[in-house]
């Protein structure tokens, strides 16, 4: 059982469990202790959106990226995705962030939040997205990006 010794005898109680220390030598070894720093976190899908518009981030990166960030989409009254139909193909506004999101909808805009994967799954044939549409980095993907993202998505998964 998790927390408690089995080999001690009746009466003994819970024993938190004991967690790994961990101890960096400084150059020297004075037995000071260098700090600990976390990972490096992935940059935001609006830090990935700049870098890939201005070339300096693989589209295999960017795609990574995209599948595991949070996109921001506006809504109507009925549930599923809001399309733009003035343009050369139909595209579905999509957001990197909750500001930008209400930068075009307005504050009391309705939206709801789904992955990045889940948009990939989830969109319509035939219709492309657009990122950041009143934004500084705009990216706009057609149709048949959407169909190349998708492949991707399936030979990353089943090889």
């Amino acid at each position: 059982m998790y927390g408690y010794d089995q080999h001690t005898g009746v009466g003994q109680g819970y024993a938190p469990p004991q967690q790994p220390q961990q101890h960096a030598q400084m150059p020297g070894g004075y037995g000071q202790q260098a700090p600990l720093y976390p990972e490096p976190s992935p940059p935001s899908l609006a830090d990935a959106v700049r870098a890939f518009t201005t070339g300096s981030m693989s589209a295999e990166d960017f795609q990574q990226i995209f599948a595991t960030s949070k996109v921001y989409c506006p809504r109507g009254d009925n549930p599923g995705f809001l399309a733009l139909h003035n343009t050369q193909q139909p595209v579905i506004p999509m957001f990197t962030s909750l500001k930008e999101l209400r930068r075009y909808a307005g504050k009391d805009s309705k939206y709801f939040v789904i992955t990045g994967a889940e948009v990939i799954d989830l969109l319509p044939t035939g219709y492309g997205f657009v990122l950041d549409m009143e934004g500084d980095h705009r990216m706009v993907f057609d149709a048949k990006a959407v169909e190349q993202m998708v492949d991707f998505a399936m030979r990353r998964m089943y090889g």
